[in-house]
């Protein structure tokens, strides 16, 4: 009977050793690849704000990213500032490009002020201001970069998504649906913010009228069109006071 008991008492103690081993050893390759995560994260921010400005590797018919290697010296050289809009106030923040819009929705819905982040970039003589934005598709979330001028004429975007429909919703990332938009106005003849609604039987197909503040829906993708609509008006609505100031 001692000897049955040792026995059983050692296989416990070696199943907790085990489990202890191999919780630390998922632990240690969680903390060694948290580095690696942040800087994925980091460069696929970076990409995606100098897309909507326009710096890419398009080529026709494709969206393609600067390419990893190079998105941190081009992000310096065209990203002039980094700013954070909190309780009507911006500042320079040059941490801005991590802020998780997720997060700060979230803590809007709680009562918590929300920051939002705004970059302002130099190409060829003109400045953009690329704010990210994000909302609810079909199946899952959706977000943008929309790079917008003083006058909150839309300069350039790039859309994504979670989990959309493949030749659906999720061509919401494709150049045909994201090129569209450029040129596009927020504000209504008025001045006043009205966004930019992803109209379904869109009497302007070739986009040409770019003060409808539409654009033309995908086929099929209803649903995810009216959720970018609602984040577009939702979402960039929050930077309109910010717009304002540049007019003083």
């Amino acid at each position: 009977m001692e000897n049955r008991t040792d026995k059983n008492s050692y296989t416990i103690i070696f199943a907790i050793a085990m489990v202890l081993i191999v919780g630390s050893l998922l632990a240690f390759t969680a903390a060694s690849l948290k580095p690696t995560i942040t800087e994925n994260e980091r460069m696929e921010k970076q990409q995606n704000i100098l897309y909507a400005m326009g710096v890419n590797d398009n080529e026709e018919g494709s969206a393609n990213f600067i390419s990893t290697d190079k998105v941190a010296g081009e992000f310096s050289k065209y990203i002039q500032k980094q700013l954070v809009i909190e309780n009507g106030s911006a500042s320079e923040n040059d941490q801005a490009y991590l802020i998780d819009v997720k997060k700060e929705q979230t803590k809007a819905k709680s009562g918590e002020t929300r920051r939002l982040p705004l970059f302002v970039g130099e190409k060829d003589g003109k400045t953009f201001y690329i704010a990210p934005i994000r909302g609810k598709g079909l199946w899952d979330a959706i977000w943008a970069y929309v790079a917008m001028d003083e006058n909150m004429v839309v300069q350039g975007a790039y859309f994504d998504h979670k989990g959309e429909t493949p030749g659906l919703g999720a061509n919401i990332k494709q150049r045909f649906f994201m090129d569209d938009f450029i040129g596009e106005h927020l504000l209504d003849a008025s001045g006043n913010f009205k966004g930019i609604t992803v109209a379904k039987g869109n009497a302007d197909p070739k986009n040409l009228d770019k003060t409808d503040n539409e654009v033309d829906a995908i086929a099929g993708a209803t649903i995810t069109g009216d959720g970018v609509t609602a984040m577009i008006k939702k979402d960039l609505k929050l930077y309109w006071p910010y717009f304002k100031t540049l007019k003083k």
